[in-house]
């Protein structure tokens, strides 16, 4: 019996509901109750408990049969009869309210059924047999999935366990963990009864669990209620202020996101296009990420426009007539209508500004592309409904049109996982990844990748525990270290050795960001303790080969290629005496790839392989001279940052930098621009290593919004 059927007890603190946009006020779930304990309706005839869920549902699927849900209920409902939650309500409320969750969202007919029943087999004596035989094989496969393991014979693994069952069980069907994550929500609803310290564990799975795999699904309606949630719970100082702030708001006289939203219907009504300008404000949390990163906030801060129209079309013919007749910040633009996110999400974002100052962000999209925004998978429907002989592979396996990249790859590490805490803790890592890249393979093949994946990643990801062999990539067809961190779009070659028996190095891990790449190299190196390989560095991950291999798959360096002078910082191969200058327009260092110029006086220009003047230069004629960076990984390199302008920004930066090790050897920061502010830094740094961490650093002080390398005003060491 699961921790809410039990008598009823006395109610503890009571969490903040997060708001909500909703069509009708919250349902009254005591008198659902009531409604339930009246018994079960006439044969045929719809309960009145069921009610609202019905009137959702048909909004949705008009043409549904009901009498699925009919049967479950009255099954339901008579199972449970008797159990209470420890609110005091009947426990049949909790099953009404989960179905009545995804209702709204637009669940088809057997979700819907199977959260009826989600806890009678769990918490009753019915049995899944039983719900085979009268609701079919998808609602016992549904109500299965969903069915905690029991402690008593899991002990402290049961819930670690029952949350692989969980994922597995969504990797054949995903309406599993769309029943989760609406039973989830409830639960969060009324946590209020329960101790204050089960309430901060149940918050922190939530967080780390059910609010990743509600983003991942797209299920944005449940992700932002189930946020602000935890939010109360683990932050109630940030959570109390953040709602000080949203009344103080609401008391001003002037409402600068209205004052758009009319000039925007204004711009559309004289372009002949029909569109809805809706105003939509930001959850807690949300509102507290923008406070932290831009200081103080203005009345458009606290909510974003949604413009909803009815083509793909008329969402450029929008955006189109909005920078035409307003003033477009030209940085927020994203268009993830031709490329979706991996979680279905497609939208055009763009922002507008006034004179004033005030920038009000807006969205753009069709009222298709929103269902699916606000429901994710859910909004899909029933993704099996194809016929029979296109429902399996021709190895058994059952086929789901909606299972993402990133649920594969979660399937497939999780079965390596050695124990229970291994997995639990791997999870919450591998769930913790903010989005979704795809590298291209040579063949025509994608990889779908976590951002910051490197080649040691997709190395994993194409060919498992084979990848042990892997001796070097081609990134965008150039050699690339399998360090290399990869980006959305490249293509990926990888050099495969043909020694059976190759070994990893234990520095991969240095450099493994998905736990299907770790956990294959952890379990080599457990297996083999002392052996790990140490020949010819073609393994070492901060080293590559020197040049392209010639007709063999593994790369080999030049046998007659000069080595780098100790302490260096870079050498020309064929001239290791000649001066060499690093070039002020785009600051190369160590581990960039690089090529060189002579220019007068014999002394060689150095440049990063991308740096627009390598182009220039080619294209006049000018001859590429080979160098190569020495032993030595001290670097001076220019920095840009771009923030919002507040009060301490430039102390703050300049304290984040200095923790990390950076000497500031020189600093400028432009004038603001409507409330922008870009600083230019020249930094001294120990290892170049550490660059990416120091750029990271400065990215997490609030107000910065982008830091990059510069391509001017370097200096040469």
């Amino acid at each position: 019996m699961s921790a809410e059927a039990t008598n009823p007890a006395t109610p503890g603190p009571v969490v903040p509901a997060a708001p909500r946009r909703r069509s009708r006020p919250r349902i009254d779930l005591r008198r659902l109750g009531r409604a339930a304990l009246l018994g079960p309706a006439s044969r045929g005839r719809l309960p009145d408990a069921i009610g609202h869920v019905v009137e959702s549902h048909r909004v949705h699927h008009p043409d549904a049969d009901l009498e699925p849900l009919r049967r479950a209920y009255v099954l339901a409902e008579s199972s449970h009869r008797g159990q209470m939650r420890k609110s005091g309500e009947p426990y049949i409320t909790h099953p009404l309210a989960v179905t009545l969750i995804l209702a709204e969202l637009g669940a088809e007919t057997t979700t819907l059924t199977a959260s009826l029943l989600h806890d009678t087999v769990e918490d009753t004596d019915v049995t899944l047999d039983q719900v085979g035989d009268e609701f079919g094989a998808e609602v016992r496969y549904l109500v299965d999935g969903v069915t905690k393991l029991e402690k008593v014979d899991y002990g402290a693994a049961a819930e670690p366990e029952t949350f692989r069952k969980m994922l597995v069980a969504t990797g054949n069907d995903v309406r599993v963990m769309s029943i989760k994550l609406a039973d989830r929500l409830h639960n969060m609803r009324t946590l209020g009864v329960m101790r204050p310290e089960k309430q901060e564990r149940i918050a922190k799975v939530t967080r780390d669990v059910l609010i990743p795999l509600a983003e991942r699904l797209g299920v944005q309606a449940l992700k932002t209620e189930l946020e602000d949630m935890v939010f109360a719970i683990l932050h109630p100082e940030e959570y109390a202020h953040t709602r000080e702030l949203i009344v103080d708001n609401a008391s001003r006289a002037d409402d600068p996101l209205a004052e758009f939203a009319d000039v925007m219907r204004a711009v559309l009504r004289d372009a002949d296009i029909q569109a809805e300008v809706l105003i939509r404000p930001r959850h807690f949390v949300s509102l507290h990420r923008t406070a932290r990163k831009r200081g103080r906030l203005r009345g458009s801060d606290f909510g974003r426009l949604l413009v909803l129209v009815n083509e793909d079309a008329d969402c450029y013919a929008v955006l189109g007539e909005l920078h035409t007749c307003m003033t477009p910040v030209v940085s927020e633009f994203k268009d993830f209508i031709a490329v979706p996110k991996f979680n279905l999400y497609q939208s055009l974002h763009t922002a507008v500004a006034r004179a004033d100052g005030q920038v009000a962000e807006v969205l753009i999209r069709t009222h298709q592309m929103h269902k699916v925004a606000e429901a994710g998978v859910v909004a899909l429907g029933n993704p099996y409904a194809v016929p029979p002989e296109e429902q399996t592979t021709p190895d058994g396996e059952r086929v789901d049109p909606t299972r993402p990249g990133w649920l594969s790859r979660l399937l497939d590490w999780q079965e390596a996982a050695p124990d229970p805490d291994t997995f639990w803790s791997t999870l919450r890592e591998d769930l913790a990844q903010d989005r979704e890249i795809t590298v291209f393979r040579p063949d025509g093949g994608a990889l779908g990748l976590p951002d910051g994946a490197t080649c040691v990643d997709a190395a994993y990801a194409q060919y498992g525990e084979d990848a042990h062999a892997c001796l070097g990539a081609r990134v965008n067809g150039r050699l690339a270290t399998l360090s290399t961190v990869l980006r959305d779009g490249d293509t990926v070659q990888l050099l495969m050795g043909q020694d059976p028996a190759s070994e990893p190095s234990r520095e991969w891990l240095e450099h493994a960001h998905t736990p299907a790449a770790r956990i294959a190299i952890q379990r080599w190196l457990a297996a083999h303790p002392g052996t790990e390989s140490q020949s010819a560095g073609t393994h070492d991950m901060d080293t590559g080969p020197a040049q392209p291999p010639s007709d063999a798959t593994v790369p080999r360096p030049a046998p007659d290629a000069p080595a780098p002078r100790p302490g260096a910082a870079i050498t020309v191969v064929d001239r290791p005496d000649a001066g060499v200058r690093l070039a002020g327009c785009c600051t190369p260092v160590p581990a960039d790839e690089v090529t060189g110029f002579a220019v007068r006086g014999g002394v060689v220009t150095v440049h990063r392989l991308e740096c627009a003047a390598v182009e220039r230069m080619t294209e006049a004629g000018r001859a590429a001279v080979d160098v190569r960076w020495g032993d030595t990984t001290e670097c001076r390199v220019t920095l840009f940052a771009e923030s919002f302008g507040r009060p301490h920004l430039l102390a703050d930066l300049t304290e984040a930098m200095a923790l990390e090790g950076a000497e500031i050897v020189s600093a400028t920061v432009e004038p603001p621009s409507q409330q922008r502010v870009r600083h230019t830094y020249t930094v001294q740094l120990p290892d170049a290593a550490h660059l990416p961490t120091l750029i990271r650093a400065m990215r997490n002080v609030p107000g910065v919004y982008d830091v990059g390398r510069a391509h001017h005003q370097a200096q040469p060491l």
